[in-house]
C-alpha cells in the first residue's frame, strides 16, 4: 500500500515534480513560439533579425538536419514513436534519478523538447523550424526551441557523466 509522498514501488515521486515541471515549461515555451510561427509567418518566410541570425518558418518532417525528410510519410509515425517510447523512458529515469541535479535537468530538457516535436508531427505531420543561424553565406539547419532544448539536455549528460568519471578517479 502506498504511504503519503511514497508511490507503490516505494520510491518518493515527489522529487520529480520539479523536473517535470521544468519540462512542461519547455514544452509550452516551444509550442507558444510554434503558434506565432505558423500564425503570422508563411512557409519559406523570412526576417532579418541580425547578420547571423534570421527568423524562418520552415517544415521538418525528418528528424535532424532534415535525416529522412525524403520518404514517404513512415517517417512521421516511427519517429512519433521513437519521442513516445524515449518520453515514458525519461519519465522512467526521473523517477529512479531524481535527486541528481544535472542529470535530471538534462533528462526534463531532453523530454520537454521530445514531447515539443511529437506534439508537432500529431498535429501536423512535421515539425515546425523557425530558428536560423548563418555565417559567410552558410546557414546552419533550422531549428527550434525543442531542438534547443535537446542539445542542451545532451550536452548536460556529457557533461554529468565526465563529472561522475571524474568524482570516481
Amino acid at each position: 500500500m502506498a504511504t503519503k509522498g511514497k508511490s507503490t514501488f516505494g520510491k518518493s515521486s515527489a522529487s520529480m515534480i520539479p523536473w517535470l515541471g521544468l519540462a512542461l515549461i519547455i514544452l509550452i515555451a516551444d509550442q507558444f513560439a510554434k503558434t506565432l510561427i505558423l500564425g503570422y509567418y508563411h512557409l519559406g518566410d523570412s526576417t532579418y533579425v541580425t547578420s547571423f541570425f534570421n527568423i524562418v518558418r520552415a517544415h521538418n518532417t525528418g528528424a535532424a538536419f532534415s535525416f529522412l525528410a525524403g520518404e514517404t510519410g513512415w517517417q512521421r509515425w516511427f519517429f512519433t514513436g521513437i519521442g513516445v517510447v524515449a518520453a515514458f523512458f525519461i519519465i522512467y529515469m526521473l523517477r529512479s534519478h531524481a535527486g541528481q541535479k544535472l542529470f535530471s535537468f538534462a533528462m526534463a530538457c531532453i523530454l520537454g523538447g521530445a514531447i515539443g516535436n511529437v506534439v508537432d508531427r500529431l498535429l501536423h505531420s512535421y515539425v515546425v523550424d523557425f530558428l536560423d543561424f548563418h555565417w559567410r553565406g552558410m546557414h546552419f539547419a533550422a531549428f527550434n526551441l525543442a531542438d534547443a532544448a535537446i542539445t542542451i539536455g545532451a550536452i548536460s549528460l556529457i557533461l554529468d557523466e565526465l563529472l561522475r568519471v571524474r568524482r570516481g578517479k
